[in-house]
């Protein structure tokens, strides 16, 4: 074995090792896995683009396929081999509803606040309120997953109440075509494959979803359009509905343990790499990304917070940038946050800032 060429081994430890107990143990003193998502999903695409940019003497990131952000809270705070995960801004309230689970919030924290996912809600064409699905057979992908959650919780809060089953969406739309179910919903990163490769013809369409007083204290507004799914949007119509953001989940290691010092090398890494995320190679939803968000009820990972907290000027700067940004634009008073922050990156590069 040629150990050179694994490229698994960080040069600051000099000579190789010279035994396998040696190489075990440096392997996996620097390799950080991620649970992701499923293959060609967006979290699986996002994780693999940290494998590339991150990848260093003494950094490896080991993507996992997972079953979405529903299951990834699970894995992040029970499976051995998980360091992160891509949850959801409403996975702690999931987690609360399992009476099994204690004191989740000093289990699980995050590191950064990523980016948003849409819910998609495809339907016949004669459904155009989506009042229209109450008592109507709808699927709300497999049992587990951050649409089986996110969904069902957005239906609850606008006070709809379906016939909810979980089937996997390429199997849910083909019985949407055939007629035996009304709805299929996907809570996911636009553009979604599986929707975007989904031709609707004449007979389907996405039914727009509104934001209401009772959404309003745990999803955002957003908006789907042609530029994510020219089969189903036209021109420069666009179709409402809503939105919750992802995060970067982590397990809250003891500050001094092993783990704990393995991730803290993950997010100085990270961190200091974000703008190699937002370049056009990469995918797009990395441009929303703003690593000196909060997130409400959730507690940052601490250092993620040490590493913010060390860069406050440079935080400040982009502030005073930003108050530009503002004053050239002028926004509507309710512009989505993210929206506005994605729009004033694409700024900030178009100068060289």
């Amino acid at each position: 074995m040629d150990v050179a060429r694994t490229g698994a081994l960080p040069s600051k430890f000099g000579r190789q090792p010279q035994t396998e107990t040696a190489l075990t143990e440096l392997m996996n003193a620097n390799t950080v896995s991620v649970i992701s998502g499923t293959p060609g999903g967006t979290y699986f695409r996002m994780a693999s683009d940290m494998a590339f940019v991150l990848a260093s003497d003494d950094l490896r990131i080991l993507p996992i396929l997972g079953q979405g952000a529903g299951q990834n809270a699970y894995d992040i705070r029970f499976l051995k081999g998980v360091d992160l995960g891509f949850v959801r801004t409403d996975t702690l309230d999931q987690l609360r509803e399992d009476n099994r689970l204690k004191n989740i919030e000093q289990h699980i924290q995050y590191v950064a606040k990523l980016f948003n996912d849409e819910l998609h809600v495809i339907a016949p064409r004669e459904v155009t309120d989506i009042r229209q699905l109450e008592g109507k057979k709808v699927s709300f992908d497999v049992k587990g997953s951050g649409t089986d959650f996110t969904g069902r919780s957005m239906f609850q809060l606008l006070g709809l109440n379906v016939e909810a089953i979980n089937i996997d969406q390429p199997t849910a739309l083909d019985l949407l075509k055939k007629g035996e179910v009304t709805a299929v919903v996907s809570v996911a990163a636009k553009p979604v494959a599986v929707v975007a490769g989904f031709d609707p013809g004449d007979q389907f369409h996405f039914v727009p979803v509104p934001y209401t007083d009772s959404i309003a204290d745990k999803y955002v507004p957003a908006s789907l359009t042609e530029a994510e799914y020219p089969r189903f949007v036209h021109g420069t119509e666009s179709v409402k509905t809503l939105a919750v953001g992802t995060v970067l989940g982590v397990y809250n290691w003891p500050k001094g343990s092993e783990r704990y010092t393995r991730i803290a090398r993950f997010v100085d890494a990270f961190f200091s790499k974000i703008d190699q995320f937002q370049t056009s190679q990469r995918h797009p939803k990395w441009r929303e990304v703003n690593l000196t968000s909060e997130v409400p009820g959730w507690s940052r990972f601490g250092p993620a917070q040490e590493w913010i907290k060390a860069r406050k000027p440079a935080e400040l700067a982009s502030n005073i940038e930003f108050e530009r940004f503002l004053s050239e634009r002028s926004p509507a008073a309710d512009t989505d946050k993210d929206r506005l922050y994605d729009a004033f990156m694409k700024w900030r590069r178009e100068r060289g800032l």
